[in-house]
């Protein structure tokens, strides 16, 4: 498990992370990428709990995601399966497990304030916080050839992962309004979106 784990996680956070498994009696599965999302816990019928994480995320996001996970179990554990996937008491267990990872030794000095911001009280992804996902977004092996809602032209035409295309349009607090050209039908953006930019 040490070995594979190294290949995925900052190093000093490589031994927490293997209590945390061994702790909470993890089957984690490393998959290949899925669109939607990052990853994945399920209790299986026989009482083992397993958690699938993308093997394409880098290793700061596959931290924060194997975290996610492994605090959905523990939260589902100690209080009970009636509670909300991500409400009070999950985030509440997310913050604990995270507190010893929040450390100049596992995140790069560029990065660690928008962590223990985004820690004061977590989302359901760490998508949804613009800063936090376009500053995890650059150690991406893929970052330099990708294109951003924020960084486009308002009125520029761009197309998302499933075919779809848009119109980008003004920014409504956080995020761009943006048409969809066939149904004229509007849609909010979050302005770390990957897209592929089709007209200025």
């Amino acid at each position: 498990m040490r070995r594979t784990l190294e290949k995925y996680l900052p190093e000093r956070a490589v031994d927490l992370c293997i209590g945390l498994i061994k702790e909470n009696s993890v089957n984690l599965k490393i998959v290949n990428q899925r669109v939607t999302r990052h990853g994945d816990y399920r209790r299986l019928p026989d009482g083992t709990h397993k958690i699938t994480v993308n093997s394409s995320l880098n290793k700061y996001r596959f931290l924060i995601t194997l975290v996610h996970e492994i605090a959905h179990l523990v939260a589902f554990e100690k209080y009970g399966r009636t509670i909300k996937p991500h409400g009070l008491e999950w985030k509440k267990t997310f913050q604990v497990l995270m507190l010893p990872l929040i450390h100049p030794e596992v995140f790069p000095s560029k990065v660690l304030p928008l962590v223990a911001n985004h820690f004061r009280n977590p989302s359901a992804s760490s998508d949804t916080d613009a800063k936090l996902s376009l500053a995890l977004k650059q150690y991406d092996a893929t970052y330099k050839d990708s294109t951003h809602v924020f960084e486009l032209p308002i009125g520029s035409i761009f197309r998302i992962n499933n075919g779809r295309i848009f119109q980008k349009g003004n920014r409504k607090i956080k995020r761009y309004e943006c048409v969809e050209v066939n149904s004229g039908k509007t849609y909010l953006f979050q302005p770390n979106a990957e897209v592929e930019l089709i007209k200025n």
